[in-house]
């Protein structure tokens, strides 16, 4: 009898382990919380991801919770789909009054700036709300490219969860690993989408696992690791529990959001508990600065008597003029909103992002200031200045330097990534941002408001490890999907910008390569121009911000060809590009005007080369001036702003015009060089 005791308990014991493991496993595991709360859903099962047993609800933490409003950010990598998710929620909540409404307002309706809709990208983050089962859904649409990631960081201040997207084929990218890292580390939990599964490559077993082992790599909690799964297509305006069984709307996933995103939870609800982070900036041309905040104690009315409070500044003190929250695609005057909510405010024109708005009632004592806004520092820094080239002023309405030095300030109150700063020279300035683009947009911003800049090289930003006393500078994890016949080139061109390489393989599915490397970002400075080049445009390329590492000693080659300098001041000819387009490709037409060092073209070979192209032919009596043919020259290749800046080099400068880019060698640079001769 005992020996067949021992082999039961033996058998119970083997069984207990096999249930354990079996029960911690990661499993999807069918709930419905939709009684909970009242909202009907379509199916009885919703489907959610867990890595650990499931464990009896916990009651909340002693706060209020405003179980009428959800505040989300929509976050996820370039392209995979935010905007166009939203558009179809927008759409299908009423917001337009007819289908002809809906057509004027046109696709990608969030996407407002010009500059969205040329480059297909968000740019900055906008704020909408729609009703669902008479619920305030706060939706917030955020950029999904690395450079704009500040946008991001400063929305999450205001949201209670977020919608992570994933594209059905790609899976997570670099710029997922670092928008969900943000989310994660403030506790948000996440509803992962997993977007275009229409897409007929479309592989949503693999993306489910591969954003599972993200949440695990980047330290998630176990309720956050229980996130829930929304399969959607947002072009064709539909969603569902199941991938292959789509509902006809986006209801399943309107369901989802007020199922698994948490309603605001608030410890104080008293008017003199007021506290409200300042997330963003708006200006109206009638109303001034206004404020846009999430309230997150308290109570606000409009015209109280209010400061704004900050740590290590001056407390401001006035009076709210208007008081708006979000409806829709725009915003409702109210008189009084609470915690919770998102409000938008004018009445003090002081109000800085990472201020708190607090009560400056009489008799009152304001609760302490909100920890202010952190945001990642920049890497990549450039100088804006006036432009001083022999044809400045011909353009522009704005040309000194104290018109380019207001801009750029102001553009600091809203642009929480920016970093503006004073230089020796008086007409020239250094901004940083997160990366080449960030910097780029804000040029061309300034560019079609009538100003004329002269813009310096990309440069990265060092800095010193207190630690090891070591000057280090910014790597970056690259990731570049190519067909494979391009592969070698890639490799070759990654490896001579001192990249390491972290991984290559075949991607399912589409049949493309995919190579991840670390690059050092001043390898990565006119690395995409030369890439799309090697591949014959065929490489998708996504980059991050990884860290700082030491200082790689020497210089990194970026460009292997020289320029054409033009010889001389005057118009550019026939005759004078037809002898100078065989050194190389030309940037310039006939008529357009040069001056002595403007770049005119690519040499074919290294080092720089003078090309007259202003030469004329010689007239005699055997031929008319006016038989000049003009068959034989090549069209010019078209520079965008994005393609001048990476073709600069450390000794060459950008004029930027309202209609006109022009490059030229930096003559303070030839001085310095003259000098330099002079003396030896």
């Amino acid at each position: 009898m005992i020996g067949i005791s021992r082999k039961v308990s033996i058998a119970w014991s083997v069984a207990l382990l096999v249930w354990a493991a079996a029960t911690t496993a990661f499993v999807p595991r069918a709930t419905c919380r939709a009684a909970s709360i009242g909202v009907a859903t379509n199916d009885a099962s919703s489907l959610f991801m867990s890595a650990v047993a499931e464990k009896p609800a916990t009651g909340a933490s002693g706060g209020t919770v405003v179980d009428n409003i959800r505040n989300i950010a929509v976050i996820a990598h370039v392209d995979h789909g935010k905007t166009t998710l939203v558009d179809a929620l927008i759409r299908q909540s009423g917001v337009f009054r007819d289908e002809s409404q809906a057509a004027e307002a046109g696709e990608r309706v969030m996407d407002s700036e010009d500059q969205e809709r040329e480059r297909g990208i968000t740019i900055l983050s906008k704020n909408l709300a729609v009703q669902r089962n008479g619920v305030k859904i706060n939706i917030m649409d955020t950029p999904g490219h690395a450079d704009f990631g500040g946008e991001v960081e400063r929305v999450l201040n205001m949201c209670d969860g977020v919608l992570l997207l994933v594209d059905s084929v790609e899976g997570p990218k670099p710029q997922t690993r670092f928008v969900l890292d943000k989310a994660l580390s403030k506790g948000m939990k996440a509803l992962v989408v997993v977007n275009k599964v229409d897409r007929p490559a479309a592989r949503v077993d693999y993306v489910v696992d591969t954003v599972f082992d993200l949440f695990v790599d980047l330290g998630a909690t176990d309720e956050q690791t229980d996130f829930r799964v929304v399969y959607a297509s947002g072009l064709l305006g539909r969603a569902g529990d199941d991938p292959e069984n789509l509902a006809e709307d986006m209801g399943p996933l309107f369901d989802a959001i007020l199922e698994s995103i948490d309603p605001p939870s608030i410890d104080k609800t008293e008017p003199a508990a007021l506290q409200a982070l300042i997330s963003n900036i708006d200006y109206d041309n009638f109303k001034g600065k206004m404020g846009i905040a999430r309230v997150s104690n308290g109570s606000v009315k409009a015209g109280q008597p209010v400061s704004l409070v900050h740590p290590d500044k001056e407390k401001k003190t006035g009076r709210i003029g208007d008081l708006y929250v979000f409806d829709n695609l725009g915003k409702k005057e109210v008189d009084q909103a609470s915690a919770g909510e998102i409000i938008m405010f004018s009445g003090i024109d002081g109000v800085e992002i990472g201020d708190t708005l607090v009560t400056n009632e009489g008799g009152v004592e304001a609760a302490e200031p909100l920890e202010p806004i952190a945001v990642e520092q920049p890497t990549v820094r450039m100088t804006i200045g006036v432009n001083k080239s022999p044809l400045a002023g011909r353009e522009g309405k704005f040309l000194t330097s104290r018109m380019i030095r207001d801009r750029l300030f102001k553009e600091l109150d809203r642009n929480v990534a920016l970093q503006v700063a004073e230089t020796d020279s008086a007409d020239r300035y250094e901004v940083s941002g997160r990366g080449q683009l960030h910097l780029t947009v804000l040029i061309e911003t300034m560019r079609r408001e009538g100003f004329e800049l002269e813009v310096g090289p990309p440069t990265v930003i060092y800095k010193v490890n207190e630690e090891t006393g070591k000057e280090e500078e910014p790597w970056e994890a690259v990731e570049v999907r190519v067909p494979e016949e391009y592969v070698g080139s890639v490799v070759d061109l990654l490896n001579m910008r001192k990249g390491e390489l972290q991984d290559m393989g075949i991607e399912e599915g589409e049949g493309m390569s995919i190579v991840k490397y670390l690059v050092p970002t001043r390898g990565m400075l006119g690395l995409r121009s030369a890439l799309l080049s090697s591949t014959r445009g065929t490489a998708l390329i996504d980059s991050v911000f990884d860290s700082y590492r030491p200082k790689i000693p020497g210089d990194i080659q970026a460009r292997d060809k020289g320029s054409l300098l033009a010889f001389a001041d005057g118009s550019a000819t026939t005759f004078g590009i037809e002898g100078a387009q065989n050194r190389g490709q030309m940037f310039v037409s006939v008529g357009d005007d040069v001056y002595q060092n403007m770049i005119v073209g690519i040499h074919q070979r290294p080092g720089d080369l003078p090309v007259n192209v202003c030469k004329t032919k010689q007239l005699n009596n055997m031929r008319s001036a006016t038989k000049e043919v003009k068959t034989g020259v090549i069209a010019p290749v078209e520079m965008s702003l994005d393609a001048c800046v990476e073709y600069l080099a450390a000794d060459e400068i950008l004029e930027v015009t309202p209609s006109l880019f022009r490059m030229s060698k930096n003559p303070d640079m030839d001085k310095k060089a003259n000098k330099g001769k002079g003396k030896k």
